[in-house]
């Protein structure tokens, strides 16, 4: 389309007594188009749409609801039954034009910084190596909107009581908290319904009121509405991550907490060049003070002991103090674990690293004690990779047991270690071999089927690795010149079996 100002020039030099070829050539446009707009006296034609149908809208309108707003019912009704012939794209425009189909998304509203207004939280996924290992984990964001403080912390995995952990950690931390919260519609905070008539669960409601705020969700698709936060995710991105490196989860919430409270903290803004630490300290007055003690959440979890006085949770054993074996209410913390018994407190135990499991845990300021628990895990992890390192024959058959019929791994590598370590190298191949041509996966057939090798007439057993330097050894010399061992008892022992 030629533009109102060309089309202005193109009238003004045949006003002038330019010739139209002289004219398209110099404006490179066709002769045809320069004669076109030389008669529209240089003006961009004003058309109006007219439709070739004349189409009775109310009659549309009424068809339209009576089929519940399917436009292609509509237009069959329209063909079929009233016989007008109108394009599919024809009739939904005109739906359009009466004001029925899909609404328009609404404008995001524009909200004023102001100090005290409100905070902003969101969560994140994110891919991290540590070492060797690649893991999925959840970032979890809060944001003054006002000072730009952040708070940031990666959890494994991000539900309702990770979510209060968090809140109580980052605004403990502050001591202060806005009074509204602004989140996505997230089913951890929100019972049902969404944006301005979201109904936040009454859970959720009582734990915001010990902090003096409360949730509100944005309406559905506005995610700028907390820009704030998305923001603060990309400066995750492209700022924390970057250059660093991580030992385990424990290592990255280390350097996050530094990143967010320390560096960020005390860093400018990229605009206005404020400091948010700075800018916090005039935010103060503005924002609600926390009380002086909020107690942490919470989660009431009921467990067994066994005859060892271990209760087991999450994977791992904590032990009891006492001789008696009775049921125990165990409060999971964020960072530990409370046991009680009858509201008698018998414990407090520290949380492992995460990832650790079948680990037997004291309370604190106590000592391991020697015995095991009754159903610890016992995993075979170690002997499996002896196994499949030692030969390619033995990867082949415990990839195909593994797979086909072993019910019970952990049972099955046992005890096929075992039946590796009593026999010699050669033999325990041809058995696996053998089991695997036969697709045999029970143990007990398996050590039949050793027995009939070690009787087979064609083998014999290798011959001991010795060591013919052996008597030039340092400790053989040196226990050589030792004194004798008295071995008198053991002679006393034999005479009187005799006897």
């Amino acid at each position: 389309m030629i533009g109102a100002d060309k089309r202005k020039a193109i009238y003004l030099l045949h006003q002038e007594g330019m010739g139209i070829r002289e004219i398209s050539r110099q404006m490179n446009v066709s002769t045809n188009t320069v004669s076109a707009i030389i008669g529209q006296c240089g003006e961009l034609a004003q058309t109006t749409r007219s439709d070739k149908i004349d189409i009775d809208t109310e009659l549309v309108g009424r068809i339209y609801l009576k089929c519940d707003g399917r436009v292609q019912r509509t237009h069959e009704i329209l063909s079929e039954e009233h016989g007008i012939d109108i394009g599919y794209s024809t009739l939904s425009r005109i739906i359009r034009e009466l004001g029925f189909g899909k609404r328009r998304k609404k404008r995001c509203g524009q909200v004023p910084d102001e100090p005290g207004a409100e905070m902003q939280h969101d969560t994140s996924p994110y891919r991290v190596k540590f070492v060797n290992t690649t893991v999925l984990v959840q970032g979890s964001l809060i944001y003054f909107r006002y000072c730009k403080l952040k708070y940031l912390k990666f959890y494994r995995a991000f539900d309702r009581f990770a979510m209060k952990c968090f809140f109580h950690e980052a605004l403990t931390f502050w001591k202060y908290a806005a009074p509204e919260c602004i989140i996505d519609n997230t089913n951890l905070a929100r019972l049902y319904g969404t944006g301005k008539n979201a109904v936040i669960h009454p859970e959720m409601t009582q734990f915001a009121k010990q902090y003096f705020f409360e949730f509100v969700c944005h309406e559905k698709g506005h995610a700028n509405r907390k820009a704030g936060n998305e923001r603060g995710f990309y400066t995750v991105e492209t700022n924390f991550f970057p250059g660093r490196e991580f030992a385990d989860l424990e290592d990255m919430n280390r350097q996050a907490f530094e990143w967010a409270t320390v560096r960020m903290a005390n860093r400018p803004t990229t605009k206005t060049r404020l400091i948010p630490a700075r800018v916090f300290a005039y935010e103060m007055p503005y924002l609600k003070k926390l009380p002086a003690h909020v107690p942490a959440p919470y989660l009431v979890h009921k467990r067994g002991t066994d005859q060892y006085g271990y209760a087991a949770f999450d994977g791992n054993y904590y032990w009891i103090p006492g001789t008696k074996r009775h049921d125990v209410k165990v409060l999971q913390y964020a960072r530990h674990l409370m046991i009680y018994r009858n509201r008698e407190l018998l414990g407090r135990y520290r949380i492992p690293k995460d990832g650790v499991k079948n680990k037997r845990i004291p309370p604190e300021g106590q000592q391991i004690p020697l015995h095991m628990p009754k159903n610890r895990k016992r995993p075979t992890t170690k002997q499996e990779n002896i196994l499949r390192t030692t030969a390619i024959e033995i990867d082949a058959y415990l990839c195909f047991a593994i797979k086909n019929g072993v019910k019970q791994k952990h049972r099955f590598i046992r005890a096929l270690y075992g039946l590796y370590r009593k026999m010699a190298l050669e033999v325990f191949i041809k058995t696996v071999n053998r089991a695997l041509k036969y697709r045999i996966t029970d143990i007990k057939t398996v050590e039949r089927i050793a027995t009939l090798q070690l009787r087979a007439e064609n083998f014999q057993l290798p011959l001991p690795n010795i060591d013919r330097q052996l008597e030039k050894r340092d400790a053989y010399i040196e226990g050589y010149f030792a004194d004798e061992v008295d071995l008198s008892a053991y002679d006393k022992i034999t005479e009187q079996d005799d006897g």
